[in-house]
């Protein structure tokens, strides 16, 4: 067994919300500097600087798993994840297809930049991307099997864009494994009131929006590889 030290919710430049050194490349040193083996770029409905971040991490021994942060119609944040770098630029395409449209205004909500594995600007997103879909939670199950991937409800001990906020209660046909808690401490308190949880893996990220949000080596995962295929097993397959 590997044990990886991660942070799997990491938004970059591409996300309005993130401070724009969040490039791919700064992003990746300072999981190095950090001692993070494993992390994922999250953008809101957004995987356009997985790539980058995919072929930078890989150069410098860090294992990135192409990622994203969507927002469902009912505003839920969920993690999407993906073994495969393709899968996860299908999803993009199709989310895309079915974010609500509106012209991002960067002096509000800031800049959506695209950056390249060189780090190299090479575009900007005119639609704002922290807007919700129109996907619903209860789709996910269906579109992580035909995307090839695994979905995660975000910060569900957050009281906004998370499951319980924002839906009261886990959907009688969730067939999710995992799930993020923001803080750790209050892993029994959300036990006792979802028991849906208790079959759950609990993992907890950083969701870093600046350099400086980013953890430290303090969240682990044992997995049989060190590659994208070992951690999704790891991660829906009760317990880490």
């Amino acid at each position: 067994m590997n044990k990886l030290s991660y942070d799997l919710h990491i938004h970059s430049c591409l996300s309005p919300c993130g401070h724009e050194d969040m490039t791919p490349a700064n992003i990746v040193n300072m999981a190095k500097l950090l001692d993070l083996d494993l992390i994922a770029v999250t953008d809101h409905n957004s995987c356009k600087n997985c790539p980058a971040v995919y072929n930078y991490a890989q150069k410098n021994n860090i294992l990135a798993i192409p990622g994203m942060e969507l927002c469902t119609v009912e505003e839920v944040h969920v993690l999407c994840f993906f073994s495969k770098l393709e899968d996860a630029m299908a999803f993009d395409a199709y989310v895309y297809q079915r974010l609500i449209k509106i012209l991002n205004q960067e002096k509000i909500f800031g800049k959506q930049e695209i950056y390249n594995e060189a780090d190299v600007k090479i575009g900007e997103e005119p639609y704002l991307l922290i807007n919700a879909t129109d996907i619903s939670f209860d789709d996910l199950g269906q579109l992580m099997n035909e995307y090839k991937g695994i979905y995660i409800p975000a910060h569900v001990d957050k009281a906004s864009n998370s499951l319980i906020s924002n839906l009261g209660f886990v959907p009688p046909g969730a067939d999710f494994k995992c799930v993020e808690l923001n803080n750790k401490i209050r892993k029994e308190e959300l036990i006792i009131k979802h028991p849906y949880f208790k079959e759950c893996n609990i993992i907890s990220n950083s969701d870093g929006h600046t350099l400086g949000d980013i953890n430290e080596a303090v969240n682990f995962i044992d997995v049989k590889e060190k590659n994208c295929e070992s951690v999704i097993e790891r991660l829906t397959h009760f317990n880490i």
